[in-house]
């Protein structure tokens, strides 16, 4: 197994020149470890006394205690360094000028999921535009896209659906580290902030995360392990819906159901062939909390057999058609509100368009949808493929 080393552990093993007159700000969360599970804020501080003034953190709290969306994290003091943690999703989704006030740099260590709606790199393209207008240098420490650095897959957001879980017309699966993102964001899209990014060592494209030999901390409560990012680009949907993604059991979003789903009924509508990669396996589950919480719920875990084969996104479209096409009474859309979103569909957000959900409810067959953005996603492939930093 080849050895990935991080950001992290290069940008320790040997600090920029920069450092020595700069003050030091860091957003991170619990999974901002080094191989042996120490947190970043304790190596940078032993490596660099006295630099690291101010921490920050994103959705979930900074230590990731948080479950779910809209749920908020208050600025706090750390409780062994002593200094300030802003959080970035609390009163505020974009670093205010006083909370950058005590630093020079921000270092950005966050463990991204490959995925368009994940929130944690729209918190850095807001740490990135703030830090521009600050005057600050933004240096991001790179991590694995765990679900690999060469397939894309899915729509790409549109300009009407942007929202803090969409801001970028990037596609669902996105293929590239949250240093590339980083780049991405600064260059294409315009941010123009001072940045550098420290790459890995030993990450090749085609890896998933159980391949780099690093250790898995979850970046947020509901993706509990590396199996959990492989379905996510595709499960994140059933947010959008009155079907549990799994949230309140231990195998968030590889379960998903609801108590009017048929299996029987889901398996007879979908061929295997069309969704290569994976096994259904019919469950039962009752839900902690959250949708369903303390109803048996019927429905299926994923099981990932085959990666490279698998596309979870078209594979969940597939399951929710069915779901649609078999349960017309009792299947819902969530209403709003959705990460701060009051009066547009959740699914809009999280699809990043409308009219595939009305293509969905038709009843189209999803191989068409699939075809009907190839065209973009070639052209977001040929744009990515400029920021690669990983041949």
């Amino acid at each position: 197994m080849t050895k990935v080393r991080t950001g992290l552990e290069r940008f320790l093993e040997s600090p920029p020149k920069w450092v020595g007159g700069s003050r030091l700000g860091l957003l991170c969360n619990p999974a901002s470890v080094d191989p042996m599970l120490n947190h970043a804020r304790f190596l940078i501080n032993r490596c660099l006394p006295g630099k690291l003034t101010a921490l920050y953190s994103p959705q979930h709290g900074f230590f990731a205690e948080k479950q779910d969306n809209m749920i908020e994290s208050a600025d706090m003091k750390e409780p062994v360094l002593k200094i300030p943690v802003y959080s970035l999703y609390g009163k505020t989704r974009i670093p205010t000028e006083e909370m950058l006030a005590p630093i020079d740099v921000l270092l950005v260590d966050l463990q991204d999921v490959g995925t368009r709606v994940y929130t944690f790199i729209y918190t850095l393209s807001y740490c990135l535009e703030a830090a521009e207008a600050s005057n600050k240098k933004v240096v991001v420490l790179d991590r694995p896209n765990p679900i690999n650095g060469l397939t894309i897959e899915g729509n790409c957001l549109k300009p009407d659906w942007r929202s803090f879980v969409g801001r970028f017309p990037l596609p669902m699966r996105h293929g590239l580290t949250i240093g590339e993102l980083a780049h991405l964001f600064n260059e294409h899209f315009g941010l123009g902030c001072g940045l550098e990014v420290i790459q890995m060592e030993g990450w090749r494209r085609p890896m998933f995360y159980g391949q780099t030999g690093l250790p898995w901390v979850p970046p947020s409560p509901n993706l509990p392990s590396p199996f959990s990012t492989m379905v996510y680009p595709g499960q994140v949907i059933w947010e959008g819906t009155n079907v549990s993604e799994g949230r309140g059991t231990t195998q968030p979003f590889e379960l998903f159901g609801a108590p009017y789903i048929s299996p029987e009924k889901i398996v007879a509508a979908i061929s295997a062939e069309s969704i290569p990669g994976i096994i259904l396996r019919e469950v039962v589950f009752e839900p902690t909390v959250n949708k369903w919480q303390a109803h048996p719920c019927r429905g299926f875990q994923i099981h990932v057999i085959d990666p490279d084969e698998f596309r979870p996104y078209e594979t969940s479209l597939r399951l929710l058609q069915a779901v649609i096409k078999h349960h017309k009474k009792d299947f819902e859309w969530k209403q709003p509100p959705y990460e701060y979103e009051t009066q547009r569909l959740p699914i809009d957000l999280i699809i990043g368009n409308q009219k595939i959900r009305n293509r969905l409810e038709s009843l189209e067959p999803v191989e068409h949808i699939v075809k009907s953005w190839q065209a973009e996603l070639d052209e977001f492939s040929e744009i990515s493929k400029r920021f690669h930093l990983y041949r």
